[in-house]
């Protein structure tokens, strides 16, 4: 057992904050704790569905998420992230909740991805829902000046009846099938994109499928934590 600064756990430096779903969590996934070398602790927000938080921005669950941050925060791990980047909403009111960090959406990596690119280059967004992904959520993050394309899987046979309907058997293969053909189509539509952010943290899985559909960096809340745990081990 650790114990640093009153603060004690079991090795777990990041802490996740999951919605209450149903799905299946495959490796890759931000809900299977084999996604990563390292322990996370798992704590899930009661209510908080898929519909609720992505499709009606529910601001009645602020006080849950706040509540299990601080939670999470007294168990001891050094930074708190969760399981929708739709939750970009509510960055700046978590971080404002508790002493350590917190990256609520994957979207943070959004101005950091454009950064890297040249002039009049774009960003592409891959989301679940684009409907639903607002300029709210964009400036939750910093990153509503950012020149972005955003394109949804909302329209796809398997991936929304599975990660927003609670489809409870998901098929692997026509998921992957559904990424890659959204993410050539976003970029063929549009060459001057230069990197792409997947806002849902179900799409980690398939990010090496994109990455050698397109040739372009993916970055997703894997490749988030992971910085982020780096930054604190």
């Amino acid at each position: 057992m650790i114990v640093k600064g009153g603060r004690t756990n079991y090795g777990e430096v990041i802490g996740i904050l999951m919605l209450d779903t149903k799905f299946p969590r495959i490796y890759g996934d931000i809900g299977n704790a084999g996604t990563f070398s390292f322990p996370v602790k798992y704590k899930k927000v009661a209510g908080a569905t898929s519909q609720r938080v992505v499709r009606e921005a529910d601001p009645t669950l602020i006080q849950p998420f706040i509540e299990a941050a601080q939670e999470l925060e007294k168990e001891g791990v050094a930074a708190i992230t969760t399981s929708c980047g739709f939750l970009a909403i509510f960055q700046e009111l978590l971080a404002d909740a508790v002493n350590i960090p917190v990256f609520a959406s994957s979207l943070l990596q959004v101005p950091l991805a454009h950064r890297m690119l040249k002039k009049g280059q774009k960003v592409g967004i891959m989301t679940a829902s684009k409907p639903h992904l607002t300029k709210l959520h964009f400036q939750g993050v910093g990153a509503d000046n950012i020149p972005v394309v955003t394109y949804g899987m909302e329209s796809q046979e398997e991936f929304p009846k599975v990660f927003l309907d609670q489809k409870e058997t998901l098929d692997v293969s026509k998921v992957e099938e559904e990424m890659t053909e959204v993410a050539k189509t976003m970029v063929s539509e549009n060459p001057d994109i230069g990197a792409i952010v997947f806002e849902c943290t179900n799409m980690p899985p398939f990010r090496k499928s994109v990455q050698d559909a397109v040739n372009l960096p993916v970055f997703d809340i894997v490749t988030l934590t992971n910085y982020v745990y780096n930054s604190l081990k």
